[in-house]
């Protein structure tokens, strides 16, 4: 018998169990430094009716029919509160003319809706202006994960911008594809 199996699944030392840390965590976060993903914000209002937004980078299409999108966040974030007592939001895809509107929202809360880069938009909704593509939706579900919780959101309008080569994530920098291989 391997030493794994003599540990019980429901164990805090299994692998299975909810509360395991990997056995090399500077390796996990490195192997999803090196993972590229798109860079999105998503916005809403807080249960005072203030913006509230953060940079994304799980933003998934879920299902074309009915359109959904799922998103990533932690319960800790500085925007919860909003996420988990609103119904709508904003999805923003950004493109690499973004940059400095993904480096705001990334700033500390209270500074992300300083300046003349959004607008309000439907149900009053913080939109961000010239992003590539922005998509307001009805929050479906919220579903817990640890110290997270995976959003989905049904998209009921939008509006393309104009095209503009994608912004990424990659290796802790805010990047544009390379060439196409």
């Amino acid at each position: 018998m391997n030493a794994s199996a003599a540990i019980p699944a429901d164990s805090p030392d299994s692998p299975a169990s909810p509360g395991a840390m990997p056995e090399d965590l500077h390796a996990f976060k490195q192997a999803f430094r090196r993972h590229a993903a798109g860079v999105a914000v998503v916005t809403a209002l807080d249960p005072d009716g203030r913006p509230v937004g953060f940079t994304a980078t799980s933003l998934a299409s879920l299902a074309a029919v009915p359109p959904l999108a799922t998103f990533n966040m932690a319960r800790s974030a500085s925007a919860w509160r909003a996420i988990a007592e609103t119904d709508r939001v904003v999805i923003h895809m950004l493109g690499a003319r973004n940059r400095a509107t993904a480096q705001i929202m990334a700033r500390d809360a209270s500074e992300r809706f300083i300046g003349d880069h959004w607008h309000t938009g439907p149900h009053g909704l913080p939109v961000l202006n010239d992003v590539t593509a922005w998509m307001s939706g009805r929050i479906l579900e919220r579903v817990s994960a640890h110290n997270n919780a995976v959003v989905i959101v049904q998209v009921e309008e939008g509006e393309l911008g104009r095209e503009d080569a994608p912004l990424i994530y990659h290796e802790g920098a805010y990047r544009t594809p390379g060439e196409i291989v």
